[in-house]
């Protein structure tokens, strides 16, 4: 099947096709928030009645959540599945975007045009480059050049929490030769890549209670226990001076990279001076011994992600509070036990505890971490795909956060996830004013149609 005529139709198409975008960047598809459950089921809707008009069975599909959109076309060679989803984070806060979120616009800015609003990038965006290389593709030739199963989901912001339930109850539906995720990024902007590394997560919240109310610094300062200083150092004790964590069995399972991996990674010039210079940072703070690039992708972390605890408005309180709290997330690597380690970080909070305190943990998500092989000749051949389209080559590349549908991919279904993204680093996802390049959106497309005729003609 001819691949130039599929670009050319792609190209011709640009305009008709971020029209289409705008139209479902315009539905308030927030998971997160209840209020917005009608324009979840109305971008669900949406997705649905577009697959269709492909020629793809689709259908929404209901959960104790939002719905799934699932859309199945048979055809010859591999079986793809394609997995995006179509919810978006909340806005807050308003008055630090530049327009109406949900009022997409094309920008023009110093690095060329741009579409702004929420959920541009993180992911109507990129999910659409995939279902416009798929219409250019069904334009030209009258079919898709393989068997395509789609599977978009309206939780991914929130949780997925009827994800794995429904993966599970149909996973004999959703298995596939190959599943697609474009939920990833560009490497610094330019270079196209294949995600093959993702961090796990752990999410633990800490409560520690001393008296039963907060207590007067003067009356009681000294012989009354102050939970702020007793989580302040629990909380030290978590790295030692070199910045390795120090929670017991943490590291088992962490492997070390390759020596032909970390050439690779050097090769791609990431320039750390220039990465934490841009937030005014200027020294890497992680494990001493590892590039800041080995630290992002390769090694674990443990963070405080927020702490409270006594009086902190306006003016001054002079209280011992009778709780102190914290939120701690950890990102993993390998083959570390998410659960082993909650085990062993609630027990090391537990021995640390003086008389008179008690602590009370909660929660909140967990993942292991996920890493793919790439020695399927379908991964040199689409890496070949995206170094045809871009100016810089492609490469495999490691990430610092967790996209947990990767896992999922492999572990419910057997299925190898391969992760191809078209996002930059500033595009803002989660933040105000978030925007999708307009050279994202359109080379992208062309991307998708390089990368399904480069997998379904064995080149």
């Amino acid at each position: 099947m001819s691949l130039d005529d599929v670009l050319a139709r792609i190209d011709a198409d640009l305009p008709a096709a971020t029209d289409r975008l705008l139209d479902l960047l315009r539905i308030q598809s927030i998971s997160t928030d209840p209020a917005y459950k009608a324009e979840c089921d109305r971008a669900a809707d949406w997705l649905v009645n577009d697959l269709q008009s492909l020629g793809i069975k689709t259908e929404k599909r209901t959960t104790p959540g939002h719905p799934m959109v699932v859309g199945h076309l048979d055809g010859d060679g591999p079986h793809l599945l394609f997995y995006g989803h179509y919810d978006v984070q909340p806005v807050d806060p308003l008055d630090l975007w530049d327009r109406d979120p949900f009022d997409p616009q094309i920008q023009d800015t110093d690095k060329g045009q741009v579409i702004r609003g929420r959920g541009a990038s993180d992911d109507k965006g990129q999910l659409m480059t995939f279902v416009e290389a798929c219409r250019a593709w069904k334009s030209v030739h009258g079919t898709l050049p393989c068997k395509l199963t789609f599977f978009l989901e309206g939780e991914e912001e929130s949780g997925s929490p009827s994800l794995v339930p429904f993966m599970r109850e149909h996973a004999d539906e959703l298995k596939s030769d190959l599943a697609l995720i474009c939920d990833t990024g560009l490497f610094a902007s330019r270079v196209p890549a294949i995600t093959t590394m993702l961090r796990g997560m752990l999410g633990e919240e800490i409560t520690i209670t001393g008296a039963n109310k907060d207590l007067h610094s003067g009356m009681f300062g000294g012989p009354g226990i102050n939970p702020i200083r007793v989580l302040s150092k629990i909380i030290a004790s978590l790295h030692d001076d070199t910045g390795r964590i120090t929670i017991p069995g943490f590291y088992d399972g962490v492997p070390e990279i390759s020596d032909e991996l970390r050439a690779q990674w050097e090769g791609l010039g990431f320039d750390a001076d220039e990465f934490l210079g841009d937030v005014d940072l200027s020294t890497p703070a992680g494990e001493q011994g590892y590039t800041a690039l080995e630290m992002i992708w390769s090694r674990p972390t443990c963070e405080v992600n927020g702490i409270d605890g006594g009086y902190t408005g306006d003016g001054f309180k002079t209280v011992l509070p009778a709780k102190a709290n914290a939120k701690i997330s950890f990102r993993l690597v390998g083959t570390q036990d998410p659960e082993a380690i909650r085990a062993s970080f609630r027990k090391l909070v537990q021995d640390m505890l003086p008389p008179d305190c008690t602590v009370e943990f909660k929660d909140h998500s967990c993942a292991p971490a996920s890493s793919t092989d790439t020695s399927d000749p379908a991964f040199a051949a689409a890496l070949r795909a995206l170094s045809d389209e871009w100016p810089d080559n492609a490469a495999y590349i490691g990430c610092g956060g967790s996209i947990p549908i990767a896992g999922l991919f492999q572990n419910i279904l057997g299925t190898t996830p391969m992760l191809i993204g078209y996002g930059k680093d500033d595009d803002q996802i989660h933040s105000p004013n978030e925007k999708y390049d307009m050279e994202s959106f359109h080379k992208g497309t062309r991307s998708w149609a390089r990368v399904l005729h480069a997998l379904t003609n064995n080149v």
